[in-house]
């Protein structure tokens, strides 16, 4: 699998026959050669996570991903110049639901502690996930009940993914945060046999990975750091 991380939460991971891209929403997308499929991941409605020129990317071989909240109501469709032919190449997904974008391609979806979904894709014998806002987002100041409902709603959440093996996982890891930024990484490399994670929605402070890996060495080797826009993995 070759990744190529674009900015914030976007991704691009291209396996032997499918290409999927993930909360594209800045960052310079590689060349898109014709004749393999490319499904099109958007996990919410935020602007940092879905810009709907992801819908220039359409073809007959593209299919668009959408979690719930990203509305393709006729004039939601108008101003981004879909056409019908591209709005039958879409799905609005809930939480809890699972679909087949490709002959031997699937998706299930997660509910998200923010808005929209979280994907977990299978393709060619690998398992892909990405948390889009799923997070365990304990914030300092906050309410105590508020975040007592968090740590509830996220653990309930994420248990689908109790002991099951991820190729990749794509985890958000934010240094608004401070040390708190750590609970939702750790509780996703603890619940589940994750291979390799890539950290995200880090605000362009790729540091804190580090910072991350010092109070928790024994997720090193899982870890690959992000270090900037264009940067390609190879797993």
């Amino acid at each position: 699998m070759r990744v190529t991380y674009l900015g914030h939460s976007g991704f691009l991971a291209e396996l032997e026959g499918v290409r999927l891209l993930f909360d594209w929403w800045k960052g310079e997308l590689p060349a898109l050669p014709a004749g393999k499929p490319l499904a099109v991941f958007a996990s919410h409605r935020h602007p940092d996570h879905f810009d709907p020129r992801i819908f220039s990317l359409d073809g007959p071989d593209t299919r668009f991903l959408l979690g719930k909240g990203i509305r393709l109501t006729d004039r939601n469709r108008s101003r981004w110049g879909m056409d019908a032919a591209a709005a039958g190449r879409c799905r609005v997904l809930s939480g809890g639901e699972t679909a087949e974008i490709f002959p031997g391609v699937s998706v299930e979806t997660l509910p998200s502690t923010d808005e929209g979904v979280a994907f977990l894709v299978t393709a060619e014998g690998q398992t892909v996930f990405h948390a889009g806002d799923l997070n365990w987002w304990h914030w300092e100041g906050e309410d105590p009940a508020w975040n007592r409902n968090m740590e509830a709603d996220f653990r309930r959440y994420a248990e689908p993914l109790r002991g099951r093996r991820i190729d990749l996982a794509m985890l958000p890891l934010d240094p608004r945060l401070g040390e708190d930024g750590f609970r939702g990484p750790r509780y996703f490399l603890d619940l589940a046999d994750i291979r390799r994670m890539l950290p995200m929605h880090q605000w362009d402070d790729y540091g804190f990975t580090a910072a991350f890996l010092a109070r928790y060495p024994q997720f090193a080797d899982r870890t690959v750091p992000v270090t900037g826009p264009g940067q390609v993995i190879s797993l």
